[in-house]
């Protein structure tokens, strides 16, 4: 029977369920110490953070957008629809 791919190390192991592509993920097992590039990685991610929230914004505002764009068209298409009848009902 063929062995199968069975890490060795817990932390092998663990770097498999945390990280299963393989990417190499620093600070996951042994956190750096120095704050400088900690304050560093903190305000990365905060600009990614705003980034995200901003675009979370757009969308949320396009969405809306959109959905008044298919109530504006239904109403139409409703009103027309009733016109084109009652105009069917009225005798020449």
């Amino acid at each position: 029977m063929a062995e199968q791919d069975v890490p060795k190390d817990f932390f092998e192991l663990m770097q498999k369920m945390w990280n299963p592509m393989g990417f190499p993920m620093p600070g996951m097992i042994a956190p750096t110490m120095n704050v400088e590039d900690l304050q560093k990685k903190i305000a990365e991610l905060k600009a990614v953070e705003t980034w995200l929230t901003m675009n979370t914004g757009m969308l949320q505002m396009t969405i809306k957008t959109l959905e008044m764009q298919k109530s504006g068209l239904e109403s139409l298409q409703s009103a027309g629809k009733a016109a084109a009848d009652s105009m069917k009902k009225t005798p020449k």
